[in-house]
C-alpha cells in the first residue's frame, strides 16, 4: 500500500491531459491600454554619477549675463527656452561621453537615463543645443580659467610645472574642397553673376512664392560667394607663407605644389595625420600641468608643424593666469633655439630633445656660437636631473589619450574660432572631472 502524500490524501497524477471545451488562458499584450507610472527621476542614476558632479559645478555659477539676454519674461507672452545653465551641463557631460553632434544630444534627452535627469522634465531642441554649443567662446575660456585658479588657490594642482603637447583632429571639410587661387576665381565670378541674375529676376517678377525660392537661392548664393572670399583672403596667407618660407627652405618648399585653400572650411590645413595620411585638420595646442592632468589652455592652430608654438603657448598661459610656469616640458617637434633663449630671459626653462640629429653627433655637447639660454638647455637635457624632470611630460599625453576616447577624431564645426571653442569645451569637462578625483583625494 502506497504511503500518503505529502499534503494527505490526494488523486493519483496521470499523464493525460484534461479536456476542456474553452479556449487555453495566456497573457497576450496590450499596447492600447493607458498607464500610470509613477518615476523618481532622482533615482534615475547613482549617487556618484558624473552628470551629478557636472550639475553641482554649473548649479554655482554665475550665468546671469546669458539669463539676462533671454527675451522671455514674466507676464509676457512668448515660449520659455531652456535654462543656459542647462544647456551647459547636457553639452559638458555629452563631451564626456563621445557625444558631438546636437541631434543625438537631442534624442539622448528623451531616452538617456543620465541626461533626462539633467533635463528634469525639460524638452530641448537640437537647433538650441547646436546654437548653445558655439555662441559663447569667451565665457567658455573664462570659466576654464576660472577653474584653474580655483584648483591652484586649493593647492591640488602646481602652476610651476607645464607641459604641452598638440594633436591633429580632422577638420570638417573635404578633401575635395580645396582649390587653387585659379579656380576660386573662376568660382567667385560664378556666385558673382548668379546673385546678379537672381536680383533681376526677383525684380522682374511680383509672384510671392517665386520671390521666396529666390530668396532662398539667393541667400545660398551669397553664402557660397562668402566662402569663396574667404577661402581667397586664406589663399593670399597661404602664399605669403610659402615665400617666407622659401628663403630658408627652398628644396622642401619646391618639392611641394601650388597652395589650395578650401572652400568649405577655408581656415583649415592639409596636416600629415597620425596614421601617415594628409587629410585637412587643425593643430590643436594643449598645455597641462605635469601633475594632476588639468588643462591650462587649449586653442587651434593652422600651422601644421609644432615648431615654434611654444612661446604662444607661453603668451597665452602668461595672459590666462599672470604668470609663467618655471618649468615647460615640450618634445622635439616644438624645440626653437629662438624660443628657447627667450624663454630662458623670462625665467623659464625649457625641458624638450633636440630636434633629429642627421649628423648623429652629440646634440647637448656645447657649441660656439650658443646663446647663454641654449647653452643652459644643452647641460640642463644632457644631467641626470634634466632627464628626470622631462621623463613628466609623458603626463600630458593621457590628456590627448582621454580626449580622443571621449571622441575626439573630427570636428563637427567649421572655423578655427569654433573649433578652438568645441576644444575649450573638452578641456573645461576633463577639469570639472579632473578637479572633482583631485579634491576628494586632498581631503
Amino acid at each position: 500500500m502506497a504511503e500518503p502524500g505529502l499534503f494527505g490524501d490526494s488523486p493519483e497524477m496521470t499523464s493525460e491531459r484534461v479536456e476542456s471545451a474553452g479556449a487555453p488562458r495566456m497573457r497576450q499584450p496590450d499596447r492600447d491600454q493607458l498607464e500610470w507610472r509613477m518615476l523618481d527621476l532622482d533615482g534615475l542614476i547613482d549617487a556618484d554619477h558624473p552628470a551629478r558632479v557636472i550639475w553641482a559645478y554649473v548649479e554655482q555659477l554665475d550665468l546671469s549675463a546669458l539669463e539676462d539676454a533671454i527675451k522671455a519674461r514674466e507676464h509676457v507672452r512668448g515660449q520659455a527656452p531652456a535654462s543656459p545653465r542647462l544647456l551647459m551641463a547636457l553639452w559638458l557631460y555629452a563631451t564626456s561621453q563621445q557625444v558631438a553632434s546636437a541631434r543625438q544630444l537631442a534624442q539622448l534627452c528623451e531616452n538617456h537615463n543620465a541626461y533626462r535627469w539633467l533635463c528634469g522634465g525639460v524638452s530641448v531642441n537640437y537647433h538650441g543645443l547646436a546654437d548653445f554649443r558655439v555662441a559663447h567662446p569667451e565665457l567658455v575660456n573664462t570659466l576654464l580659467r576660472d577653474n584653474v585658479v580655483a584648483l591652484s588657490a586649493a593647492g591640488v594642482i602646481s602652476l610651476d610645472e607645464v607641459v604641452q603637447d598638440g594633436i591633429r583632429v580632422r577638420a570638417a571639410a573635404g578633401a575635395r574642397s580645396f582649390r587653387r587661387k585659379k579656380t576660386l576665381d573662376k568660382e567667385l565670378r560664378k556666385a558673382t553673376r548668379l546673385i546678379e541674375r537672381l536680383e533681376a529676376e526677383a525684380a522682374s517678377d511680383p509672384a510671392a512664392s517665386r520671390r521666396r525660392i529666390e530668396a532662398a537661392q539667393k541667400r545660398a548664393a551669397r553664402e557660397r560667394e562668402a566662402k569663396v572670399t574667404a577661402a581667397l583672403s586664406r589663399m593670399a596667407e597661404l602664399e605669403a607663407e610659402r615665400k617666407r618660407r622659401g628663403k630658408t627652405n627652398k628644396k622642401d618648399v619646391a618639392k611641394q605644389g601650388e597652395p589650395r585653400a578650401s572652400t568649405t572650411d577655408p581656415e583649415a590645413r592639409v596636416m600629415k595625420m597620425p596614421d601617415g595620411g594628409y587629410r585637412p585638420a587643425y593643430n590643436c595646442q594643449i598645455s597641462t600641468v605635469a601633475n594632476g592632468q588639468v588643462v591650462l589652455a587649449a586653442y587651434a592652430e593652422t600651422n601644421g608643424s609644432d615648431r615654434g608654438l611654444t612661446r604662444p603657448m607661453l603668451d597665452e598661459i602668461e595672459r590666462s593666469y599672470g604668470r609663467l610656469p618655471k618649468r615647460h616640458l615640450v618634445d622635439g617637434g616644438f624645440n626653437n633655439n629662438g624660443t628657447t633663449e627667450w624663454a630662458a630671459t623670462q625665467g623659464v626653462k625649457i625641458y624638450g630633445p633636440s630636434p633629429k640629429n642627421r649628423h648623429k653627433t652629440d646634440p647637448y655637447a656645447p657649441r660656439d656660437d650658443d646663446s647663454p639660454g641654449v647653452a643652459q638647455w644643452r647641460r640642463r637635457m644632457k644631467s641626470p636631473h634634466g632627464k628626470g624632470v622631462y621623463k613628466r611630460r609623458a603626463m600630458g599625453e593621457c590628456i590627448n589619450a582621454r580626449f580622443r576616447q571621449w571622441g575626439l577624431s573630427q570636428f563637427t564645426v567649421r572655423g578655427r574660432e569654433k573649433v578652438t571653442t568645441v576644444l575649450n569645451w573638452f578641456a573645461l569637462v576633463n577639469n570639472i572631472l579632473a578637479g572633482h578625483r583631485l579634491l576628494n583625494l586632498a581631503v
